[in-house]
């Protein structure tokens, strides 16, 4: 399967793109911000699956959609775009699915399995080696990836087998003493019983990881167990070397930089309530933080408004809590005329507070959101 993305927004391409390579199940993928190019391309070369953005400049996506149908009439179209009103007209021109914006990794992997139900499928998962190894994701969705099995979410005979495992791995290479699994998983356990409730989840552990031959060694001592892996590349090590390698921030970088966001699919073990990843989950999502913030930061101090937006927007979806991002948002639609955003964000940041958090925001945001109320006043008046 071959397939070719089409937005105005690097951005955005970017980050489609390592979505679909964690799915997986195709075997090309190009990508075009410019959709007179974008078009040359798909009706003259073996394309099978075009995802296709709506608001792009020169041509609208529905019309572009339309023209491509007509000269390839087996083409798959996927409109992803962050506009919902599209919607009907998307599906008249017999578009496969229609993906709303910022795209979830469960959303695309619902849409790919659409697409491989219509389309012959070369399964050909570039983020896989053909040396063996495999890939897996603990950022968001916990899935394994192969040259196999283009994405696969990992299914436990019991919860407890599933937390020794994860917090195995996250201690892998190291040895962890049974004391230590047994007062980590089982803190109010009987004596009696915990033991062979420990050897019951390390069976059943085992017989999972059966299913990936060598890639996962457990192996135990007299004292307690070590997991090591065996080319098997996680998405946490990946995202930890390249932050900690991350160049100053300038014009020559910002490529680094995007691409270091896409790498962070999501919060760590995001799906799982361990109190013993919290720390971890945390220092991710502040890493996260900081490297949106630079981005966004650096785009507002260079006058490129609109990227600015798009950042600290990006911070108030994922962390509706984070008011600094909210407060820029703010002051940036207050500078550009949007005035009915800046009530939209404060009215929103305050009904978050108080219901999640039973707080207020910062004094300073108060204040400076009723000046801002007071001089839309006197401009009525």
């Amino acid at each position: 399967m071959n397939i070719i993305l089409v937005d105005d927004e690097n951005l955005a391409l970017d980050y489609l793109e390592s979505l679909l390579r964690k799915v997986g199940g195709f075997k090309t993928i190009k990508k075009f911000d410019n959709p007179l190019l974008a078009k040359e391309a798909i009706v003259n070369e073996d394309v099978d699956v075009v995802f296709l953005d709506i608001n792009l400049p020169e041509i609208n996506g529905v019309e572009l959609a339309g023209m491509l149908i007509e000269k390839k009439p087996n083409l798959t179209i996927i409109f992803c775009t962050a506009y919902e009103e599209y919607a009907v007209q998307a599906f008249e021109i017999n578009a496969l699915d229609y993906i709303v914006k910022p795209v979830s990794i469960e959303r695309l992997t619902k849409t790919m399995s659409r697409i491989q139900k219509q389309v012959p499928v070369e399964t050909n998962n570039t983020e896989v080696d053909d040396d063996g190894f495999i890939y897996m994701n603990m950022l968001q969705t916990i899935s394994i990836q192969s040259k196999e099995r283009p994405f696969l979410t990992l299914s436990w005979r019991t919860k407890k087998a599933e937390e020794l495992f994860l917090y195995l791995l996250q201690h892998r290479n190291q040895l962890i003493h049974k004391s230590m699994l047994v007062d980590t998983l089982w803190p109010e356990h009987d004596e009696e019983k915990v033991y062979n409730q420990l050897y019951t989840a390390v069976y059943y552990v085992r017989k999972k990881l059966k299913d990936f031959g060598e890639h996962f060694q457990l192996k135990n001592t007299s004292d307690g167990y070590i997991l090591t892996l065996i080319n098997v590349i996680l998405d946490v090590e990946e995202w930890e070397t390249r932050y900690q390698s991350a160049p100053p921030l300038q014009a020559e970088t910002i490529n680094y930089y995007t691409d270091l966001l896409t790498l962070y699919t999501g919060d760590y073990l995001q799906e799982c309530d361990y109190w013993w990843a919290e720390s971890k989950r945390e220092k991710y999502k502040q890493w996260w933080l900081l490297t949106i913030y630079k981005l966004a930061n650096w785009h507002e101090d260079h006058q490129q408004f609109d990227k600015a937006v798009l950042y600290f927007s990006q911070i108030v979806r994922k962390y509706p809590e984070e008011e600094v991002a909210c407060f820029h948002l703010m002051k940036l639609y207050d500078a550009s005329g949007h005035h009915l955003l800046v009530d939209q964000h404060y009215e929103t940041l305050v009904t978050f507070l108080q219901a999640e958090l039973n707080t207020q925001p910062s004094p300073y945001i108060t204040e400076w959101y009723f000046n801002f109320k007071a001089e839309q006043k006197k401009t009525l008046v």
